[in-house]
């Protein structure tokens, strides 16, 4: 009738729905990161509420509260020690270098004095070397002046301490109300194949999360360990200070650890520290920690190839900042999983997810 086909209909308002719900998750994106961050921290925490909540005596009445509460201590306390004795030394070391970095760019300038030498190598070794003087000086007179910009930037962060609080306790009823969300879920959908998919496509993206959250961490705390160790065995000024940064950074994929390997490179020379030995041990660590420590961390959930993981990076940077790069790898995870359990349900090819 009117010769509009029903079919085509159909396909337009499915079109017009779906680009509808991506406008609405775009205008309320910086409440989904919260929640997505609350997410996370749920996965962080879950492993040590499962563990305390076997050793709870056992009744028809019992719920996972009291072990909630008793993993909430437990992580706060690690908090505040891990503070105590960590962030005044880093607030120290950070300060002494605000102080003491220009100084140490205006002596790398001064080209060191030398017996001279003749010949065309010796003028073209003198070029390359002014010519790295040169730049060096001015990324770090650029970086000295976007340290008042970096300033204000952490203070608008600071005025959102709020969520710091918030994140919490949204993770709180995720850990005490997850199952319950998970069957809500799957009683949206009817019983049959479908259901079935959504449950598989839940259970695999559950695992990859876990996976995802524990390694993320336990690297992290394995660079701040690894570094801050051979820093001070090796005497590099700063040393905690650029444990912490690559602690930090651990938590962008490839694009994170590479930034502070530049960054620690840039600080110790400018300081006189050792740059062959600082520079083996960063190339050493980062092939170990990159072939052996994450895969075995990761597990089967996260296999994505560098170049994909490359452009999930940018792409995260350029749709939403430092978030995008943080969720790029989990996202582009999730859309592989869900690809390969579509392609599972219509051809029947298996997905091994670790467990």
């Amino acid at each position: 009738m009117l010769g509009i086909d029903r079919s085509a209909a159909r396909s337009t308002w499915t079109a017009a729905a779906v680009l509808l719900l991506l406008w609405l998750v775009y205008l309320v994106r910086s409440t989904l990161f919260i929640f997505v961050l609350a997410l996370l921290f749920a996965y962080l925490l879950s492993p040590l509420v499962d563990l305390l909540d076997r050793f709870l005596p056992v009744s028809r009445t019992r719920t996972r509260t009291p072990a909630l509460a008793m993993a909430y201590v437990i992580f706060v306390a690690m908090v505040v020690v891990a503070g105590v004795q960590i962030v005044p030394r880093v607030v120290e070391q950070a300060t002494a270098l605000k102080e003491r970095f220009p100084k140490m760019v205006a002596v790398w300038e001064q080209p060191p004095s030398a017996p001279p030498e003749t010949g065309a190598v010796s003028s073209l070794k003198d070029q390359v070397v002014d010519r790295i003087r040169t730049q060096v000086a001015q990324r770090s007179n650029d970086l000295i002046d976007a340290l008042p910009r970096v300033g204000l930037r952490f203070l608008s962060v600071a005025s959102d301490l709020i969520y710091v609080v918030i994140i919490p306790i949204l993770a709180f009823f995720f850990l005490k109300d997850g199952d319950q969300i998970r069957e809500h879920i799957l009683s949206l959908v009817a019983a049959g194949p479908r259901r079935a998919l959504l449950d598989d496509l839940m259970a695999d993206v559950n695992v990859l999360l876990a996976h995802y959250m524990r390694a993320l961490v336990l690297l992290s705390l394995s660079a701040f360990t690894a570094y801050s160790i051979f820093f001070a065995i090796v005497g590099v000024p700063y040393g905690i200070l650029l444990a912490a940064l690559a602690c930090l950074l651990e938590f962008i994929p490839m694009v994170g650890p590479l930034t502070a390997s530049l960054i620690i490179l840039l600080v110790a020379g400018l300081a006189g520290a050792p740059i062959v030995a600082i520079l083996i041990f960063l190339a050493a660590y980062r092939l170990f920690q990159d072939y052996v420590v994450s895969p075995h961390l990761m597990g089967q959930g996260v296999e994505l190839h560098p170049l994909l993981v490359l452009f999930g990076v940018f792409a995260g940077a350029e749709l939403a900042g430092i978030a995008g790069t943080f969720l790029s790898v989990p996202v582009l995870a999730m859309v592989r999983i869900v690809y390969l359990r579509i392609r599972k349900a219509r051809t029947g090819v298996g997905l091994t997810v670790a467990q």
